[in-house]
């Protein structure tokens, strides 16, 4: 995929797209209540905070669980959570920004700016922005460890890592790299004149009434509290680097509402000129013509059929996912504060499901069908008229018996994911996945025509 594939539907489609949506507003908001709640419970985690864009609006922005334990202090959408990575494409918007005005070119090799560092003469700024320049990571740890504890300066980094011998030769690989963005943000500071965030609140922070976005070093008294795990214990307030370590890779902070302020522009493309958008969002080739999935500061990939921009950022105590479907009009924001738990990426599958393939009548029948019968097996019973002759006599007392024993103790159902539909033998075939208190299970389900269960097995999630 070279870039998005943006909405090419005619006004009168378009307009009828927005009134089915907006008629069925409610009902998709009661359900993301549901299953963001049922999420964080399963998950554990303390906190998490989200906000969902839709044609092209924020529809959606609500915190769940607590921003801080020991105060009992409950998130809001007011609360900032740190959304590490993230800030790299809010660096690569800058750069592209200042090449508008002709200040400096994303074709520039390093040494223009940097002469000293290892091979600048070969690299890219280009290269940076899309991890292919072979500068080596400085940071790809995911816990916090003791040198982070101690401040250092952008220029130190760029002075230990970046005068390192290349891990490859520039752009013949795609490696992830916070180094390439300190770097970045050193020559925006060196081409603007002006401090990066100074840059950033200037030209997009403001002028898109992002008024919470910022330093993660100015605390804010509504900040969320960062929190680790170990293995699967409980949360545990955890420290945060110090001053210097992430700047132009992972320093910004912000509530889910502002971010998805900015998704609701980038959809819009009143941020950058067309030119510098197709430059932000064209995923980057190597020399050899392999795709690298990644274009300036952005993944790109795709969500059941539909092109995604996306990207995720981890720092200490904090775990962050932000995506925009391009077609749909659409963007998903999730936020948390605690890493080493996996909430974030399966809940941001679950929200883009929502605004992809949004369920209909019938599909919400069946899924509230499946829910109630998959509650019954806890319980150790049916309803036998839902089922053909053959899985009646697949669900034998002792089948029955084995349900109740294995299903029960994994607490209450939270939420079901429906994976996919399609049809064998003159049935539909839906796949779900379900999800516990304390685990998850797969559903393996055949309905006949006249809409009663051939098969309903549970399946352990491997």
């Amino acid at each position: 995929m070279e870039k998005p594939i943006w909405c090419s539907l005619s006004a009168l489609i378009c307009a009828g797209v927005v009134s089915a949506w907006a008629q069925t507003a409610p009902s998709l908001k009661a359900e993301l209540n549901r299953r963001i709640s049922g999420a964080l419970a399963a998950a554990g985690a303390p906190s998490v905070s989200v906000a969902v864009v839709q044609q092209g609006r924020v529809i959606y922005a609500r915190a769940f669980g607590k921003a801080d334990i020991a105060k009992d202090r409950m998130a809001t959408t007011g609360t900032r959570y740190a959304v590490g990575s993230i800030s790299k494409q809010f660096t690569a918007a800058a750069l592209l920004l200042e090449q508008e005005q002709e200040k400096v070119s994303l074709d520039d090799k390093v040494s223009k700016y940097y002469p000293d560092l290892t091979r600048s003469g070969e690299v890219t700024i280009r290269e940076l922005l899309s991890h292919t320049s072979g500068y080596e990571d400085y940071a790809p740890q995911d816990y916090l460890i003791p040198e982070w504890t101690h401040e250092i300066t952008p220029e130190q980094i760029l002075d230990r890592w970046a005068k390192k011998p290349l891990n490859f030769d520039p752009g013949t690989q795609w490696q992830y790299s916070n180094t390439n963005f300190v770097l970045a943000g050193k020559i925006l500071e060196k081409v603007s004149g002006q401090e990066l965030l100074a840059f950033l609140g200037e030209h997009f922070f403001k002028p898109l009434g992002m008024a919470s976005a910022g330093d993660c070093e100015a605390h804010n008294p509504e900040d969320a509290t960062a929190y680790t795990r170990y293995a699967l214990g409980p949360p545990r307030q955890v420290g945060r680097e110090a001053a210097g370590w992430y700047f132009a890779a992972g320093e910004l902070c912000m509530t889910a509402e502002d971010l998805a302020k900015w998704d609701v522009n980038f959809l819009d493309k009143k941020i950058l000129s067309a030119k510098s958008y197709e430059e932000f969002t064209t995923e980057m080739k190597l020399k050899n013509g392999r795709p690298a999935h990644y274009a300036l500061g952005l993944s790109i990939s795709d969500f059941r059929g539909t092109p995604l921009i996306s990207h995720s950022g981890e720092v200490s105590g904090f775990l962050a996912a932000n995506g925009v479907l391009p077609e749909k009009k659409a963007a998903t924001v999730v936020l948390s504060n605690e890493d080493g738990v996996n909430l974030i990426g399966p809940l941001s599958q679950e929200i883009r499901a929502l605004l992809v393939d949004p369920p209909d009548a019938a599909a919400e029948q069946q899924d509230r069908q499946a829910r109630a019968v998959l509650e019954g097996l806890q319980t150790g019973r049916i309803d036998r008229s839902l089922f053909t002759a053959n899985a009646n006599s697949y669900f034998s007392e002792t089948a029955l018996s084995d349900y109740r024993n294995s299903l029960a103790p994994l607490g209450e159902l939270q939420w079901l994911t429906r994976l996919g539909d399609s049809q064998r033998g003159g049935m539909t075939h839906m796949s779900y996945r379900a999800h516990f208190e304390k685990n998850s299970v797969l559903l393996n389900i055949y309905l006949t025509p006249d809409g009663k269960f051939e098969q309903f097995l549970v399946e352990e999630q491997l």
